[in-house]
């Protein structure tokens, strides 16, 4: 394994892994230089990227979503990553192919090369023995050695830079390298892929989107046999306009979609760039490439519809505690100065005359106020973040000034009823909350009994356990050195130099004027 590792890490590889992550923290940490060592450029920081490929490709995408982190020249530079890189080699492509298929004859047709190449595999179109026309998505051969080498490596200097990173920034970053490690390591299994996919044709049968179907027989973890699917990609402006295809139809049944996945079945596709999404000459929306998938638990489901509503209604004090109770913002985090932002935000995305230019840099300008803020995030919000900005980015290929608030935001609140399934079935929804009364009465006396007994058990939720762990840490460290300064103290005075009881007196004295101020 070790011998493995220095294979596929050379000195010039890790020394671009070293310099990438450096960059991130200063940028993060707003520092010019960290031991004479300066960040790389936004230009240079992509091309590193792209020559560590696929595991850096994939996490540089994430980070690109957060404008908490990375000031605009960055974001601007890393939210163009795409993971298109050179296809296999033959005598790579050779030996894949036989590991997925063997000697057998599955295919009247299979063209070698390929019509998309990415950082985990790349996809063939081939013809099957009974004429059905399928696509073929093989993984790169030992891609997944490449990624766990890679997990390693970042996990190493993530360890190097974390003691440096504040307590709130550690947290984010290491969520982000958390969620990504564990998202890479099932997309480089096609056969997770492949049940995924089924999930979804199960999940979503009635979605207005369409899924290819898979040919399970012929799938394993080197390869995806699937429904070769016809038509255009999202963003090809061009042919859309020529077949005369609403654009509001298209961007109101994705949006709608994801209001299903986010908000009522919480079984998430979190990467629907325009080479996932395709447009058939009917205007029917098709959906491709389920490695990247999620599962978005019932507490952030009630979070998110709480934040949309209030963000609808304009209430930012309900929407500043929604993002808390998400993570996204730390508990102790100022109400007042968030409220403030959030309103200058919604302010300037809803201004019908400004251009996305001006919106983004206005925006910026409300960040930098809040920027010192313990902001955080959730493993589980950073890919609907993620879904956000490419779907307000699919918006923008056709509208100059599309954005959340003003575009997405109405349609959101308009299917919200819908995908709760409360349209109408009210009378159900009335019915069945009737049907809770005895029930909840049940429970309302449980909690008065165990009141009376002593055994009353109470749950903290996310947040408030992590209030309490730092401002709990903000009260013990300066007591610590406090008591230390003094313990330190007290033995300089019997070191025996000349004026060590004068120098341990004065070390203990303020020891103890620290520890009595904490107090």
């Amino acid at each position: 394994m070790r011998s493995s590792f220095f294979s596929l890490y050379s000195p010039v590889r890790i020394y671009r892994v070293f310099m990438v992550l450096l960059t991130v923290f200063l940028i993060i940490k707003d520092r010019k230089s960290f031991l004479l060592m300066k960040p790389l450029n936004p230009v240079r920081l992509k091309q590193y990227i792209y020559a560590l490929g696929a595991s850096f490709i994939k996490l540089a995408q994430v980070l690109a979503t957060r404008a908490d982190f990375f000031t605009e020249d960055y974001l601007e530079e890393l939210k163009d990553l795409h993971d298109d890189i050179p296809k296999m080699s033959k005598s790579d492509f050779d030996a894949v192919y036989r590991r997925a298929f063997g000697d057998n004859k599955h295919f009247v047709t299979f063209l070698e090369t390929p019509i998309a190449s990415a950082s985990i595999g790349q996809v063939h179109h081939a013809v099957l023995m009974d004429g059905t026309e399928v696509a073929v998505k093989l993984r790169r051969l030992n891609i997944e050695k490449v990624v766990n080498a890679d997990i390693r490596i970042l996990s190493f200097f993530n360890g190097l830079f974390k003691p440096l990173f504040s307590e709130y920034t550690k947290n984010s970053v290491e969520a982000v390298i958390a969620e990504f490690t564990d998202m890479i390591r099932k997309e480089v299994d096609l056969y997770t892929e492949l049940l995924n996919l089924k999930k979804f044709i199960a999940i979503y049968p009635d979605s207005g989107i369409r899924f290819p179907t898979p040919y399970e027989k012929y799938c394993s973890s080197d390869a995806l046999v699937m429904s070769f699917e016809h038509g255009y990609r999202f963003d090809d402006r061009k042919v859309l306009t020529r077949l005369n295809i609403s654009i509001k139809d298209i961007m109101g049944k994705l949006i709608y979609f994801y209001t299903q996945q986010m908000l009522v079945k919480g079984f998430f596709h979190a990467d629907p760039h325009p080479g996932n999404l395709l447009v058939t000459a009917e205007g029917e929306l098709i959906l491709l490439d389920f490695g990247m998938v999620k599962r978005i638990s019932e507490y952030t489901r009630r979070s998110i519809i709480e934040l949309i509503k209030s963000a609808n209604e304009r209430d930012f004090e309900t929407y500043v505690r929604a993002c808390k109770k998400l993570g996204i913002v730390a508990a102790d985090a100022p109400d007042a100065l968030l409220q403030e932002a959030a309103e200058r935000m919604f302010d300037i995305f809803s201004d019908e005359t400004l251009d996305a230019k001006s919106m983004q840099v206005l925006a910026f300008e409300v960040l930098n106020t809040v920027k010192t803020m313990p902001f955080k995030l959730p493993q589980e919000a950073i890919y609907i973040m993620r879904v956000s900005s490419i779907i307000e980015g699919l918006g923008t290929t056709y509208i100059s000034n599309f954005n959340g608030i003003k575009d997405i935001l109405p349609i959101l609140k308009e299917n919200l009823p819908r995908a709760l399934g409360l349209d109408g079935r009210m009378f159900d929804q009335i019915k069945g909350e009737v049907m809770e009364i005895p029930m909840t009465y049940r429970k309302i006396r449980k909690i008065i009994n165990s009141m009376s007994d002593d055994s009353l058990e109470i749950k903290l939720s996310r947040e408030s356990i992590d209030y309490i762990r730092e401002r709990s840490r903000i009260y013990y460290r300066p007591l610590a050195y406090g008591i230390l300064t003094m313990i330190t103290g007290f033995f300089i005075v019997f070191l025996g130099f000349e004026h060590s009881p004068f120098i341990g007196s004065i070390v203990f004295g303020a020891g103890l004027i620290k520890v009595i101020f904490t107090i």
